[in-house]
């Protein structure tokens, strides 16, 4: 049973459901539908929206070409506010009351964990989208998480590659400092970094995590800073991610590397935003168009996304969450039309034997539903001139430095050189 605490959560936003580009044929049959939260306000929203345009996207490319199972498909979606706490209460009204076919996650760790007792109790096989190690703490049989995070290891594969470049460089760093939000994420995100930092002898020197509601971070940053640390290793959201990179400068925090797990940093309007106060940060990224990882299929999504973004008000340029969004649809279409079904255990059995053919790559889930093999990369941001959006589009002002197989350049070492 739901404990009272879920049970008279309030939905503030109604649902938007979408049908549009169906075919004639397909309006007169019963669609799938499909129940998720998103966040559509609150500090999660810039990559929520996006995330919600690139399934419609799918939704619309789907219909136009016969939907699934020879039906039309449905998005029903609630707007969980960045807030954890509406989650529960939007996933019973999507399988208790809106009696949805299929239910995924909406974006992000801190919203999909308190979805898992829901989906749990109600036996449903679950599609997540961003979520590091949530499964770590349920271990459901039928959850699946569509991140490049994963292995045996899936929270010390989120900053593997920011270990990866410290430990390349000549002399050694030797201490770090680790610091983030009191929540989900940066909890799994710090975890597998303490162990990482065992792995390769370095001294942890600071090691805290600061309310998610915290707005000036300078006294942090100058905490920070008074451990004189090689490396500081930031697990934050977009909203934290911002204050913490001005603190820094404001500051003048000195590093040998500095970021790895800032989430924000790989949105649009916060590029623009932060404009050359990022340039030196060491960060993590999931996809990039100059990578090898950029297909013709993703070439041609992400066209018709940025055709679609302004009018829709979202990331004008769609790097990071839409292609994902996109490709763990696809996930779904494919289990659905492989299984010929809709029953949960079927699809699950399927995404558990199968590997799948995405905008992202080739995906294949692991023993605990996270992908079979981690597909992170770390990168820097320099040449950064102004806070204009189109410099963006160009690969020198994000390179690629982790794994060598993308490659596109050599890590600017230590970060105060980096910032000239």
């Amino acid at each position: 049973m739901l404990g009272k605490r879920f049970a008279g959560i309030l939905l503030s936003a109604a649902a938007a459901v979408t049908l549009s580009a169906a075919t004639p044929a397909l309006a007169d049959e019963k669609p799938i539908t499909i129940g998720f939260g998103m966040a559509l306000t609150g500090g999660l929203a810039p990559n929520g929206k996006a995330a919600l345009l690139a399934m419609q996207i799918w939704q619309d490319d789907l219909n136009a070409h016969g939907g699934m199972l020879g039906r039309p498909v449905k998005l029903v979606y609630y707007d969980d506010q960045s807030n954890p706490s509406t989650v529960p209460g939007i996933y019973t009204k999507l399988l208790d009351v809106d009696h949805v076919d299929i239910v995924v996650s909406g974006y992000g760790t801190n919203m999909i964990a308190p979805a898992m007792p829901v989906i749990m109790q109600h036996d449903r096989t679950f599609l997540s989208l961003f979520g590091l190690a949530v499964n770590s703490e349920f271990n459901y049989p039928n959850y699946f998480s569509f991140t490049p995070t994963g292995g045996a290891h899936p929270k010390q594969s989120f900053s593997e590659p920011f270990f990866a470049v410290a430990e390349a460089q000549n002399p050694k760093p030797k201490t770090l400092a680790i610091v983030g939000a009191d929540a989900e994420f940066p909890h799994n995100a710090m975890d597998g970094a303490r162990i990482l930092a065992k792995e390769n002898n370095l001294k942890i020197v600071y090691d805290h995590t600061y309310p998610p509601n915290t707005t000036d971070y300078t006294p942090l940053v100058r905490a920070i800073q008074a451990t004189n640390p090689d490396l500081v290793l930031v697990c934050s959201y977009p909203p934290d991610t911002v204050g913490i990179v001005r603190a820094a400068h404001e500051v003048g925090l000195k590093a040998k590397l500095f970021g790895g797990g800032m989430v924000g940093l790989q949105s649009t309007a916060i590029k623009a935003q932060l404009g050359p106060l990022m340039n030196g940060i060491v960060d993590y990224d999931f996809w990039l168009p100059w990578s090898s990882l950029a297909s013709e299929d993703a070439k041609k999504f992400l066209s018709e996304y940025q055709a679609k973004a302004p009018s829709a008000g979202v990331d004008s340029l769609g790097y990071y969450l839409p292609p994902f969004a996109y490709g763990y649809m696809q996930v779904l279409q494919q289990a659905v039309e492989g299984t010929k079904s809709l029953d949960q255990a079927k699809l699950a059995d399927y995404l558990r034997s199968h590997t799948f053919k995405t905008v992202v790559g080739d995906v294949r889930f692991g023993p605990s539903g996270e992908w079979s093999a981690p597909r992170v990369l770390e990168v820097q941001f320099r040449g950064i001139k102004n806070n204009d959006v189109a410099q963006f589009k160009e690969p020198d002002t994000e390179t690629i430095l982790w794994p060598d197989q993308l490659k596109t350049g050599a890590v600017t070492y230590p970060y105060t050189d980096a910032q000239k």
